[in-house]
């Protein structure tokens, strides 16, 4: 186990995203536009009509990953949280339809459906990046 902490915190950003906006596009522009390069994703809630979470299959090396894909379909957004290291988003998602949950990793072309809160916070002096380990497998690291 390794653990990173600071006590300095930098902006909290409130991102609204009204339909047709899509998550993780408004998610990596607010990254650049804002030059955030270390932040933890605290909450994110919403709708979607589109959707795409990638999860793992497998316990071996190396992982079997599925897509599953909603086209067209009213879900709910239930939850986005995970870390921004060196502005690069590594973010997991919980969504719903009227029958089941369904939680992954967040794929590019989730779009919201009528609305979507998302809060970024900000964190300073960690210095974050994510470098393969022998099984290709992204660590998170602090270069400090």
């Amino acid at each position: 186990m390794e653990y990173f902490s600071t006590q300095e915190i930098g902006r909290i950003f409130i991102l609204r995203l009204d339909q047709g906006d899509m998550v993780l596009e408004s998610i990596n522009e607010l990254i650049v536009k804002e030059g955030i390069k270390d932040a933890v994703v605290v909450s994110g809630i919403g709708t979607l009509d589109r959707c795409t979470l990638h999860m793992v299959m497998t316990t071996s090396y190396p992982p079997v990953e599925r897509f599953e894909r909603w086209e067209d379909k009213p879900l709910e957004l239930a939850s986005i949280d995970g870390i921004i290291a060196d502005g690069k988003p590594h973010l997991h998602a919980v969504v719903s339809d009227h029958e089941k949950a369904y939680a992954g990793h967040l794929e590019s072309g989730c779009r919201v459906l009528y609305l979507a809160e998302i809060v970024i916070m900000e964190v300073k002096s960690l210095d974050l990046i994510r470098i393969p380990n022998d099984k290709n497998i992204l660590r998170l690291i602090s270069r400090k």
